[in-house]
């Protein structure tokens, strides 16, 4: 596959100079030959583009969108984008899937995190805890491998929020939420123009929400409660004539509660320790962009230190309830410190190479992370404490070449170097060094008012190993993974110009692919204890399609639809216990998902929303064969609109449907009967929600 990158990246090369003679001087970008379909700024890209002209299938929502679904974490968000899942295993759904590929939880182990999840500048792949939503302009996904642009975290896709704009351009506006189970939010944000170079954006919010959870033991509601708080403040301008200069701030502080399983599955829990689901950030960023007759030299540093607390009631009941004395708590803590750095430079118009054909993007990347964990455990002889230190440093190079005036040639190629040292207070050290290579080649052609790519992208992930000591030698390591991706598609419209589409179909072929597992021990006592662990398979094959429609259907009347089909089987692994697996379906992999939205204008004044989410049955994890059932999902909202203020009468899951986001199985806790059934256990999802949101725009 190195072979095939750089022979591809060649022959882009080649075909760029023999356009040269073929081509005329004052060719256009296909861009410009276009009525854009949807003026839709991409940001997670090297160059400002379009949505309908990025060679990559993405979903891009915008405020109102976001507003419409009565959004507090990014978790409410991903039901309704196609092929994407999360899973729970804490207060928030904090661990994103992109086509059947991305992690479902963590414990003890570091993981390497499929999908990057970046706020404005900061990388917080592996932290999506931190998704809070609050003066957010856009939510970008893009599915499929984005190595190029994000290295070895973007495996599947990234997922990317953009805040608003400092200076006077976007509004001032106060916003409060009531609604059931003592809930509560309130956002406020403000900006200005300092003077004619510089301005500033101030936001913040807090939430709040007792929880669907009743703690019958402790005769609480608010066990698994939700409590957030986040804060951004952001300054920008001019440095001199040709530069400028912009410096961010973020806090967050989430305080949440986490009592999530019961043994009857019913949101009914016994737990004398309820959990926690803690995490609080500082967070700085810099970024400096000159301009040059040859383009922008961009730089960008950003730190960011977290402090993260996580701990659940493992036998999930009191003291007494289970024979033997069985009781336990498990608690991880984490500090982690990240320093990011990047030098970008992006060629202007005149630096375009091969007779002015060719822009081009180079860049270096470094980032640096000191992850230090304690975790405190009931079995444990004593408090575990580990230090983990991984460093990423990556070369890139994207081209772009107008090879006609309808047909453009896209290629970009990523060299990453991946190394981790770790060490615990057992005695065990571990170090890796690895070379890691990816990149994408895409053929874009525009036809009218349609666009059509096909491409080639190649993602990957770091490789690493299973902590624990009591894990068997020859599961202690796993190789780094890769997943090369082809895929067809086409954005325009359709039969009508009020009826456009977006539609992508894929064929990923993952080598090594990391698959989660755990081993089932018999402790001294004769309870049942757990090993989370991640081994690698042979071979991965994730294929599908996705399609995005919307219509606007009259004035008053605007629909959109989403749906995604995904087939994900692995073959060619062996489970912790020994069972072979010649073939079986991914984990977080539902075969389908949907999304319907309308909005209809009952009057100039008053808008009827109705959002409805679809996702089929998915197994939980690689290691079991619980499953999460379909469901549908419906949410609705009225909206008034009168002089600067909305008002919002919204519900969420109108028909309170039992949904789960998290499954496991294979054991039982139960002593009632003696322990003699394996029970599937569920997290269940958030039941009927509704309330009132009022914003006013000053």
């Amino acid at each position: 596959m190195y072979k095939q990158l750089f022979t591809l990246s060649l022959l882009a090369t080649s075909i760029s100079a023999i356009a040269q003679s073929e081509a005329s001087d004052n060719v256009q970008k296909s861009t410009d030959t276009i009525d854009d379909i949807e003026k839709v700024v991409v940001t997670g890209n090297f160059r400002q583009t379009t949505l309908d002209q990025l060679s990559a299938s993405a979903t891009i929502l915008n405020q109102d969108r976001l507003r419409s679904r009565q959004p507090s974490h990014v978790d409410s968000i991903l039901n309704s984008i196609p092929n994407v899942n999360f899973a729970a295993g804490a207060s928030r759904g904090r661990f994103i899937q992109i086509r059947g590929i991305g992690e479902r939880s963590q414990f003890a182990e570091p993981i390497n995190p499929s999908v990057s999840f970046i706020v404005d500048e900061f990388d917080f792949s592996g932290l999506a805890a931190s998704g809070i939503i609050f003066d957010t302009k856009q939510l970008e996904v893009y599915r499929g491998p984005q190595a190029t642009l994000y290295g070895t975290g973007a495996l599947a896709g990234a997922v990317k929020l953009s805040s608003n704009e400092t200076g006077s351009e976007a509004p001032d506006y106060v916003e409060a939420r009531i609604g059931n189970k003592d809930s509560y939010r309130v956002e406020a944000a403000t900006g200005d123009d300092i003077n004619t170079n510089w301005g500033y954006r101030v936001a913040l919010v807090h939430n709040r929400s007792d929880g669907f959870v009743e703690n019958t033991f402790l005769n609480r509601d608010d066990t698994n409660n939700i409590d957030e708080t986040a804060l951004r403040f952001a300054i920008d301008g001019n440095v001199a004539d040709n530069s400028t200069l912009a410096l961010a701030y973020r806090w967050y502080d989430i305080d949440n509660g986490y009592d999530a399983f019961s043994l009857d599955n019913d949101n009914r829990t016994l737990s004398d320790e309820p959990g926690f689901d803690e995490h609080q950030t500082h967070a700085v960023s810099a970024r400096s962009t000159t301009t040059t007759g040859a383009g922008d030299l961009i730089l960008i540093a950003t730190h960011a230190s977290h402090n993260i607390a996580y701990g659940y009631d493992e036998d999930w009941t009191f003291t007494g309830f289970h024979p033997f004395g069985y009781t336990s708590f498990d608690a991880y803590y984490r500090d982690v410190e990240t320093q990011t750095g990047e030098i970008r430079f992006v060629s202007s118009r005149d630096a375009a190479l091969f007779n002015g054909l060719t822009d081009w993007t180079v860049g270096a990347f470094y980032k640096q992370t000191e992850e230090n964990l304690l975790r405190q455990y009931t079995y444990l002889d004593g408090d575990y404490a580990s230090e983990f230190a991984p460093t990423t440093t990556a070369l890139y190079l994207e081209t772009e070449t107008r090879l006609r005036d309808d047909l453009t040639l896209v290629a970009g190629i990523r060299a990453e170097n991946y190394d981790f040292d770790f060490a615990d207070n057992r005695g065990l050290t571990r170090d890796n060094d690895t070379n890691m290579l990816g990149g994408k080649v895409a053929l874009q052609y525009t036809l009218g008012k349609h666009f059509y790519y096909a491409s080639i992208s190649r993602g990957y992930k770091g490789p690493g190993f299973n902590p624990d000591n009591r894990v068997n030698d020859d599961q202690r390591f796993f190789d780094e993974e890769y997943n090369v991706n082809y895929e067809l598609g086409f954005k325009g419209p359709l039969l009508t110009p009020d009826l456009t589409a977006r539609a992508a179909v894929f064929y990923m072929d993952r080598t090594d692919t990391q698959v989660s597992d755990f081993d089932v021990i018999t402790r001294e006592d004769g309870t049942a204890g757990f090993i989370d662990i991640i081994d690698n398979a042979d071979l991965g094959t994730n294929k599908g399609a996705e399609l995005e429609l919307s219509w606007l259907v009259s004035d008053a009347w605007q629909l959109s639809a989403s749906a995604g089909y995904l087939s994900a089987t692995f073959e060619g692994y062996t489970l912790a216990d020994g069972t072979q697996v010649n073939e079986q379906r991914q984990a977080q992999a539902p075969k389908w998902t949907g999304n319907l939205y309308s909005e209809y204008a009952l009057t100039d004044n008053v808008t009827w929303r109705v959002d409805i989410d679809y996702k089929d049955e998915y197994r939980f994890s690689d290691g079991h064969n619980v499953t999460s059932p379909s469901t549908t999902l419906v949410n609705s909202e009225l909206v008034v609109n009168h002089g600067n203020w909305q008002t919002s009468v919204w519900i969420q899951n109108a028909f309170d449907r039992e949904y789960y986001t998290r499954g496991f199985g294979g054991f039982s806790n139960d002593p009632r009967d003696e322990y003699a059934f394996e029970e599937p256990y569920y997290q269940l999802g958030n039941g009927r929600q509704f309330g009132v949101t009022a914003k006013y725009e000053f």
